[in-house]
This record gives structure tokens, C-alpha cells and sequence, in this order.
């Protein structure tokens, strides 16, 4: 025969769906959303899918990684979704800025994973038919709800927030609960669970036979073991650190049948349990899940690029703008490739630019291999960063929010379209030079390599006229010189050698007049002409 008393199964495992959400307590103080200002959440308006650039600037490599393991059905839309608004970008900032404290940041990955575990159980019980079993693990689950929302104020309490956002939710989190509501959830949830773990009750184990019967007052025998063995106890061993239990909610049918027994035992007791979950079904806020699942874009972000600060590299707050086209940037740098960098051990060059007055495009020009193609994507990452609120690669920047990105980087020919190389380059540019406004950025890497050089000078500058005429900012990869001095809305930049070895890149991409050697290498390749093809011939 066994003693047993009944304990509440632990669960600490993944998946998502909440059960239900309470709304927002109308006494409570406003607030909706972490992402949004009050008064701008009705410009929410999250794509499902990424933006087309995203692909050509890597940026789907950088969301991939970020949003690995983690809820990618919430957090992918949102960095999808970059804002063309001064005031939701700084709010964001604002709240990026806070969490950049350690003290603070420290906060929230432990409610994450507090809610998460909710979610789960929450998952899992919806699944267990056994009656006394899910009313069990969504109790649980109730109950760390309300510890995690306790602990959460109360660590808010000793880190206080600076961000207008921040400020707002510890206000609604604070009057939430002290609300009737959530007090009663967690006053019965409380006083149900000590109930239960107060249940003794005995098994009898007979072959294959199980008989529950309520605790008749036999002696307990592992106080008895304890007493004996005590002698044995060295003073000095220190106890093993206790195990997270991996699986504690999962009871196999044997088990679930005693539960049941155990159930038919303590019949008022259960029932009391069966009118909490009836009445609780729905016990989430659904302002602290939306917080929840919100918070951990930015929580996502910034662990991110905590390695690469780690080894010394600047992220900083861009100033914004949606009407001034003055752009800078200091040491900045390809966050894919500083990602890549880092797991080599290799390092990573950082590269400044600016425009202003009336200059509109930087014409990246200089020899192959020498980081002109990182440097548009730089380029095209640091703006669709910056509208999303997020602290972008570099010291110091100042960019401009635009209504629509567009990149135009070579791509391999496909056989669905019907269109040679030249002809789908030339579709693909028309099609963006349509709809492109004087609010847009555009970034091209080595447009129309596919023809002539007279025909690629003759269509790339329609092209930047198009791009000028309209009044848009981007940068333009290209060996021809003759792009950058086009109009005195073009800025010449080139990629740099070091001058006592030019075959070694420095990938530093300085603002200079282009000095004819990018075509000339060019050139030299095209032919077989290079130094190192002409050592190679002549080897002996």
C-alpha cells in the first residue's frame, strides 16, 4: 500500500495558442500596444510577407536568424512591416533605448518565457481528454499567469522605465492588478491549489490490479526510511542542484486513471476545481499577451547584435526624418556579413557616407572583390532598420524614412518568363522606375552587365536620370566613371586598395572622383590580362 497526497503536475515545455483573453479593464490607464503611440494604433498594418528588397539587401538571412526559435508567426510581420512615420520610430527607439539597460532587459525574458510556458500548458490541456487531468494543468497554468504578471510589476518596481511605452504598460499593469478581476483569479487559483495539495489518499497494488482509497491513517514510511538512514548522512555533501523537470504535466493512462479514482474520492473538492476552469476559461488579458508577444521584437533585436557589440562594433539611434534627405552615416557596416564575420572570427570594416544639399546618389565605383556590393546593402539595410525603430550598424547616423525601397541586384535567368537577361533587367527597372516616388530609396548593384558597354552606358544613364528626375536618394554600384559626375545630384565614392599592394582590398569605400581603374580591371579580366593570369602564362 501506498500514501500519497496530491500535487499540482508541472509542465515547462513550447508550443503557442492562448486559450482565451480577458479584455482590458475599461478602469484601467490607456494603453494598447508597445509598437505604436497612443493615438497611432490605427496605422498598424503588418505585411504577411516580406518586402521585395528584403531578399536583395540579405535582410531575410538577418529576420531568419533573429526570429529563430522563437513565435515566427508574430515576430516575422512586424519586422516585414517598416513605418514611414517620425513619431512611431522614435517611440520605438525610446523603448529600444531603455532596454538597452542590462538591469532592465533582464526583466523580460523571464516573463517570455513564463507566458510561453502558459500558452503551452494551455496547448497541452486542450488536448488531454481525461477530465480531471486538464482541469489540473489549466489550474496550473492559471497559476503561473498570475505569479508572472505579480513578478513582472514587481521587478518593474526596482528598474523603473524611462520610454513613454514602457511608463504606460507598467501603469496598466499595475491597475490591472489591483483589478477585482485578477485578484479573484488569483485568490481562488490560491486556495485551490492548497486544497488539493492538502488530499492524502492511499493505492493498493495488486498484480495488474490498482485500488484508490481515501488515506486511512497508515504510517508513513518515508519519514521512517529518513530516520533510519539519517546516521549515514555525511554533514559536509552539498545536495545536487535540482533538475527542471522536462515533462512533469504528461501522465500516462495508468496515471490519468488514478487521477480520475482520486477525482470520484474528493468529489466537492474536484467540483470546485471544475466550476474555477468554467468560470476561467479565458483568463489571459489580452493586453499583456499582445505586450507579451510585442515585447520580444525588440528583446529578439537587440540579443541579436549583443555578440557584435560584444566585440566592439557601434550601433547607434538614427535621427529620422520623412522630409529632410540629408544622409549620413558613421561606421557602418552589412549586418549579414558582420553576423557572417563573426562566426569566422574574421573583421569587420565599417564605412561612412553622407549626402547633402542637393546630391541624391552615391555611384560606388572601384575594382571588383572590394565591398561595393556590402556597401549598397548597407546602404539599403540602415533605412529599412531605421523604420522599423531599430538601433541600426554605425556610430552615428541621420537617414530618411521612405515609402518604398527598391533594389535591382543581378539575377540568374529563368525559363518561366520567356526573357533573355537583358530584356528581364530592363522590365524589372521599368516596372520600379513607374512607381517609384521623390520619397523612395533605390539601391542597383551593376545594372545592365549583360550587354555592350556602349549600350550599358547609354541604358544605365536613362536610368539615373529617371532616378534624379524623380528626386529619390539611393547609391549605384558600377564600374563606369562617367555615372558619377552625371548631374550635381551625383557623389562619387570608391573602393580603395592599399597603395604598396594594389591587388590587396582595404574594403573601404571612400568619397573620391573615380579614377578610371575599376573599368580598366575590368577590362584586364574580361581579356585575361591581369597580373596574376599574366604570371600564370608566363610561369616557367
Amino acid at each position: 500500500m501506498m500514501q500519497r497526497t496530491t500535487e499540482m503536475p508541472r509542465k515547462d515545455v513550447a508550443p503557442e495558442p492562448m486559450h482565451g483573453s480577458y479584455p482590458a479593464s475599461d478602469a484601467s490607464p490607456e494603453f494598447h500596444t508597445i509598437l505604436f503611440p497612443p493615438g497611432l494604433e490605427n496605422l498598424r498594418n503588418e505585411r504577411s510577407a516580406a518586402p521585395a528588397c528584403f531578399v536583395d539587401l540579405n535582410l531575410d538571412q538577418i529576420i531568419a536568424e533573429i526570429v529563430e526559435k522563437r513565435d515566427e508567426d508574430v515576430l516575422r510581420p512586424i519586422f516585414y512591416s517598416p513605418y514611414r512615420d517620425e513619431t512611431i520610430v522614435r517611440y520605438r527607439q525610446e523603448v529600444f533605448s531603455d532596454l538597452e539597460r542590462p538591469d532592465l532587459f533582464a526583466v523580460f525574458p523571464p516573463f517570455g518565457e513564463a507566458m510561453h510556458s502558459v500558452r503551452a500548458n494551455l496547448e497541452y490541456a486542450g488536448k488531454i481528454p481525461a477530465k480531471c487531468h486538464r482541469a489540473t494543468v489549466i489550474l496550473r497554468a492559471a497559476w503561473i499567469y498570475c505569479d508572472t504578471v505579480a513578478t513582472l510589476l514587481q521587478d518593474l518596481q526596482f528598474v523603473v522605465p524611462n520610454a513613454p511605452g514602457l511608463r504606460s504598460f507598467r501603469a496598466y499593469l499595475a491597475a490591472y492588478i489591483r483589478s477585482r478581476r485578477f485578484t479573484e483569479l488569483t485568490a481562488e487559483a490560491r486556495d485551490i491549489r492548497q486544497t488539493l495539495a492538502s488530499l492524502s489518499y492511499g493505492m493498493l497494488f495488486l498484480g495488474d490490479r490498482v485500488t484508490v482509497r481515501k488515506y486511512a491513517s497508515e504510517p508513513d514510511y518515508t519519514v521512517t526510511i529518513l530516520e533510519r538512514f539519517a546516521k549515514f548522512r555525511e554533514g559536509d555533501a552539498q545536495p545536487p542542484a535540482p533538475q527542471k523537470p522536462k515533462d512533469g504535466f504528461s501522465l500516462n493512462h495508468i496515471e490519468e486513471g488514478i487521477l480520475e479514482f482520486v477525482g470520484r474520492l474528493f468529489p466537492d473538492e474536484f467540483r470546485r476545481l471544475d466550476a474555477f476552469v468554467a468560470r476561467h476559461v479565458n483568463f489571459i488579458d489580452e493586453v499583456i499577451a499582445r505586450f507579451d508577444r510585442e515585447i520580444d521584437f525588440f528583446v529578439s533585436y537587440l540579443e541579436f547584435i549583443d555578440p557584435l557589440k560584444r566585440t566592439g562594433l557601434s550601433f547607434c539611434h538614427p535621427e529620422v526624418s520623412i522630409s529632410s534627405k540629408e544622409t549620413r552615416a558613421t561606421g557602418s557596416f552589412d549586418l549579414a556579413l558582420a553576423r557572417k564575420r563573426l562566426k569566422e572570427n574574421g573583421a569587420v570594416v565599417g564605412n561612412d557616407f553622407f549626402l547633402t544639399g542637393v546630391e541624391r546618389l552615391l555611384v560606388v565605383s572601384g575594382p571588383n572583390q572590394g565591398g561595393k556590393t556590402t556597401f549598397a546593402r548597407m546602404f539599403g539595410q540602415l533605412h529599412v532598420l531605421a523604420s522599423l525603430g531599430c538601433p541600426v550598424p554605425g556610430r552615428s547616423a541621420h537617414l530618411f524614412l521612405p515609402d518604398q525601397i527598391f533594389t535591382h541586384f543581378e539575377r540568374e535567368e529563368t525559363i518561366t518568363n520567356l526573357r533573355g537577361k537583358l530584356e528581364d533587367e530592363l522590365v524589372r527597372l521599368h516596372e520600379s522606375c513607374k512607381v517609384m516616388t521623390r520619397n523612395s530609396v533605390v539601391v542597383l548593384n551593376e545594372i545592365f552587365n549583360s550587354t555592350s558597354l556602349d549600350d550599358q552606358v547609354f541604358l544605365s544613364t536613362k536610368v539615373l536620370e529617371k532616378i534624379l528626375a524623380v528626386d529619390a536618394i539611393g547609391v549605384c554600384v558600377s564600374f563606369i566613371d562617367a555615372l558619377s559626375t552625371l548631374s550635381e545630384k551625383t557623389v562619387s565614392m570608391v573602393s580603395t586598395v592599399d597603395p604598396d599592394d594594389p591587388a590587396r582590398r582595404t574594403f573601404e569605400i571612400v568619397r573620391k572622383p573615380a579614377d578610371g581603374l575599376a573599368y580598366a580591371i575590368s577590362l584586364a579580366e574580361k581579356r585575361g590580362v591581369t597580373y596574376e593570369r599574366l604570371r600564370k602564362r608566363v610561369r616557367p
